[in-house]
């Protein structure tokens, strides 16, 4: 519960998220839900996207990450 309470306080703003498996994410939390947080991250138009979420026309993707897997949130 304590990961949720951090994302909802840091929405819309921007973000450096670690996680478990020790990945690092950077971007802006634009969604939290009971067991994801939604980031928008700034993508080169040249890079291969993963998400569903892509965005080809703005270049930017929303990654899906859980609740779960989160070590440390940082405002950047």
């Amino acid at each position: 519960m304590e990961a949720y309470h951090n994302c909802v306080r840091c929405m819309n703003r921007r973000v450096r998220i670690f996680t478990n498996d020790g990945r690092m994410h950077e971007g802006v939390i634009t969604g939290v839900d009971s067991h994801h947080v939604y980031l928008r991250t700034d993508c080169p138009r040249n890079q291969v996207h993963t998400s569903a979420f892509f965005n080809p026309f703005v270049g930017n993707q929303v990654l899906t990450l859980s609740l779960f897997t989160l070590l440390a949130i940082a405002l950047i």
